[in-house]
């Protein structure tokens, strides 16, 4: 153990709880990494006695500065490549209506207990008379190597006590691909109403690294299961399960969804792409729809979709800026690409695929790609070999057309000055005209074409050209 405490700080924290003749320990996340081999930059550090005054005796030691935070009785410094936070021991009650704890001094077996789980209850003495000595109370060790997310006491105390260890036990289960106790999973079900009490960014916080983990539909499996996600999510459950009508049945969403979710993670660890894998779905329960002889439908999910993401967003208190936007225009766009493949690809549909997208192409496309579900070999050949050719009249288009974040060559105030007309209808009319005729291949993407095509377009309804001086050909 004692190879793992080679960085410069742990000499010092030994030398200096010598002199003050005090038990000190790194505890939680730090030790538990060791033994999964994980690296680890946040260490934490309990002291039986006053921490934050051992914290500013390490900060005078090593000359930086201590950050203090006196209501809860902890200090951090950065130290090199470290994050090192110190706290004393303490044992901690709890009163039925709010997870912030009473807190006193205590123990390192007091400490230990108030863990949430036992591979986190690990502690490694930094004391020199027993430096690097393992203290594993709730055989911590023995759970990583079951790879088993368990309680150090009561499951039902501990997560009635604070309801967010509830979303920690997922996330770790998820991040890990750890599995979580069965006592502690019927303690979650039966505590699933407590996490009321939490506040929705503490909430969210957990719900987005748990999307960040390898594999995130073990996660959302187990909240799921437990009536979590029920609480925290209620339109992502509603996409669960089959339905049949005459002998026919539609896939279960939810499911689809984090395949969807799993394959877009093969790929990107963009947390707000893997957002919209989440979310390119969610109206399907409220288009869905049975058409005798035809089947299920879900006509306009896309765009119901993509309406849904603002309010969505604004309730798990995810940022309402370009992120929601990109999440948006994903979800609205993600039939496109798939829609493309499926038929003979033109010219005009690419352009207009390549304005609508932008810049987001590419995720857009990746999200299309982690749409492909089917477990039919032929069908998941053909899809491919179709998305090829889609991404490569995509390519060519672009490379011959330039469309990527596109704008018309001539503007509303072109439009205004040429006919010397105020704006109004008759310059949206003209506008959009422009528009289409480059969409669809009918006027080159120039600003000389489109200034003629313009004229034209003018004089259809009236109008008569009057500022040709002041209209530049060329920009």
């Amino acid at each position: 153990m004692v190879k793992h405490l080679q960085h410069p700080i742990f000499s010092v924290i030994s030398k200096l709880a010598a002199e003050h003749k005090l038990q000190v320990y790194a505890i939680g996340g730090f030790v538990r990494d060791i033994f999964l081999n994980r690296p680890s930059k946040d260490i934490d550090i309990v002291i039986i006695g006053n921490g934050i005054l051992f914290a500013e005796a390490i900060a005078k030691k090593l000359n930086v500065k201590a950050a203090v935070y006196k209501n809860f009785g902890t200090a951090s410094l950065k130290y090199q490549d470290l994050e090192v936070e110190f706290v004393g021991a303490r044992k901690e009650s709890y009163r039925l209506d709010s997870r912030k704890p009473i807190v006193e001094d205590g123990t390192l077996e007091e400490d230990q207990k108030r863990r949430d789980f036992t591979i986190n209850a690990l502690a490694i003495s930094l004391h020199p008379e027993t430096f690097g000595e393992l203290l594993d109370p709730f055989n911590g060790i023995a759970d990583l190597e079951q790879k088993l997310i368990r309680t150090p006491l009561n499951p039902d105390e501990t997560f009635s006590d604070d309801p967010l260890r509830m979303l920690r036990a997922v996330r770790f289960a998820a991040q890990l691909n750890f599995r979580i106790d069965e006592l502690a999973i019927a303690a979650i079900k039966n505590n699933a109403d407590r996490i009321d009490i939490i506040s929705q960014e503490r909430i969210t916080d957990e719900l987005n690294k748990i999307i960040l983990s390898e594999k995130p539909s073990i996660g959302f499996n187990y909240l799921f299961d437990t009536g979590l996600l029920h609480k925290i999510f209620p339109q992502m459950t509603a996409l669960y399960g089959v339905e049949y009508i005459d002998g026919k049945g539609h896939k279960d969403n939810f499911y689809h969804t984090l395949h969807v979710l799993d394959n877009i993670c093969e790929t990107t660890d963009d947390l707000w792409l893997r957002w919209a894998a989440i979310l390119h779905d969610i109206a399907k329960p409220a288009t869905k729809r049975f058409e005798p002889g035809h089947g299920w439908t879900f006509h306009g999910h896309e765009d119901r979709g993509a309406r849904m993401v603002p309010k969505i967003f604004a309730q798990l208190k995810l940022p309402l800026n370009e992120k929601m936007k990109f999440v948006q225009k994903m979800v609205q766009l993600h039939l496109r690409p798939i829609v493309l493949a499926q038929s003979i690809v033109t010219d005009s549909a690419v352009r207009r695929l390549l304005f609508e997208a932008g810049d987001d192409i590419e995720s857009l496309m990746m999200l299309c790609k982690a749409d492909i579900t089917t477990k039919n070999e032929y069908k998941i050949k053909k899809y491919r070999q179709n998305f090829e050719l889609v991404q490569q009249k995509l390519k060519d288009v672009e490379e011959r057309d330039n469309m990527r974040n596109w704008q018309p060559p001539v503007t509303g105030n072109d439009i205004m000055q040429l006919f010397g007309i105020k704006e109004g209808r008759e310059v949206g009319i003209i506008k959009n005209q422009i528009r289409e005729a480059i969409l669809e291949g009918e006027i080159p993407n120039s600003r000389e074409e489109a200034i003629n095509y313009t004229i034209t377009k003018g004089k259809e309804i009236g109008l008569k050209v009057v500022g040709m001086d002041s209209i530049k050909i060329n920009n």
